[in-house]
């Protein structure tokens, strides 16, 4: 009778363990990105899942870990997603910031619309096919301008552009979004950020342009544990947003200890936070995925007219 006494309570406690057991859900994330911020507040949290950070190098370093299994979400463009589904892959995207790239410029520079960009020295992080530069050539068209044949281009890395702009090497960057919000702290002027573009162009609205990016097939496996995850994310981030206690706790890992520089950080950061996420926002994006499926020739969308089916995570 003791013996089914204690083969009684081994078997309650292996159930017990089995009904806490957490799912894991293995983040790539860069050091220097915000989602680090978001994750830090995510530890104090009580939550059904447990958060292991992969540190990945650079967006394609983490790119290649998801798609190698090393990990299983990473945050990355919706773009990216819709040329993996067309080539059959099952990655989907789920809203993470609307925080876009800008063009910058420095304070007393002559440069305060399109036009005065001709014969100016431009750094475009990113490449040819970034998508800001593609918005900003045909915002230019608009005004009958080719700006790829009329500026002076320098493609690089996001750091090394700015430390050209404050050499004076350049006469604006266009960068991305936390770039050119650390170059504002020092004095630069924003000139129009990809928002900004998209509403000269037309399309009007606060669409994401990055998010959580997984397979859905492991989403749909793990579905509780992965809405739960992007719930808490976004409480996190509002957290971080109206909480200056909680900002206090996470500023130093924005890399500075300059607080114009960490406030103009964080207000970039929230002025990012997804509001509503539904058909309006996704039709819009697919008005965005077309505009840039023509402006890039197919090279940076896939070829199907229209965004896959799945591009996007559904909650329900």
């Amino acid at each position: 009778m003791k013996h089914n006494s204690w083969a009684f309570v081994l078997w309650l406690l292996s159930g017990l363990a089995f009904a806490t057991e957490k799912t894991p859900i293995r983040i790539g994330v860069q050091t220097t990105g915000t989602v680090t911020w978001e994750l830090a507040v995510l530890q104090t949290l009580e939550t059904d899942f447990d958060v292991v950070v992969k540190e990945v190098a650079n967006p394609d370093a983490g790119k290649a870990a998801l798609q190698s299994g090393e990990v299983d979400m990473i945050v990355s463009d919706w773009l990216w997603v819709t040329r993996l589904r067309a080539s059959g892959e099952d990655y989907t995207f789920y809203p993470y910031s609307s925080t876009s790239g800008a063009l910058v410029v420095p304070k007393d520079s002559p440069i305060y619309n399109i036009k005065d960009l001709l014969g100016k020295r431009l750094g475009i992080a990113g490449g040819e096919l970034d998508k800001n530069w593609l918005l900003l050539q045909a915002l230019g068209k608009q005004q009958h301008l080719d700006l790829d044949a009329s500026v002076e281009k320098t493609m690089a890395a996001p750091a090394l552009l700015s430390e050209k702009l404050r050499q004076n090497r350049l006469d604006a960057v266009l960068t991305y979004w936390h770039f050119a919000a650390r170059l504002e702290a020092e004095g630069y002027r924003q000139l129009i950020d990809g928002k900004g573009m998209l509403n000269a162009l037309g399309i009007s609205g606060n669409e994401p342009a990055l998010g959580y990016v997984f397979k859905q097939s492991w989403a749909s496996t793990h579905k509780l544990a992965v809405n739960h995850f992007l719930t808490a994310n976004l409480q996190a981030k509002k957290q971080l947003c109206a909480s200056d206690e909680a900002w206090q706790k996470v500023s130093p890992l924005t890399g500075t200890d300059n607080p114009a520089t960490q406030n103009n950080l964080r207000q970039h950061y929230c002025a990012g936070n997804i509001s509503h996420w539904g058909e309006h926002e996704q039709q819009a994006i697919g008005h965005i995925y077309t505009l840039l499926r023509t402006l890039s020739d197919h090279q940076l969308t896939s070829l199907s007219e229209h965004l896959p089916d799945g591009t996007f995570w559904s909650m329900d």
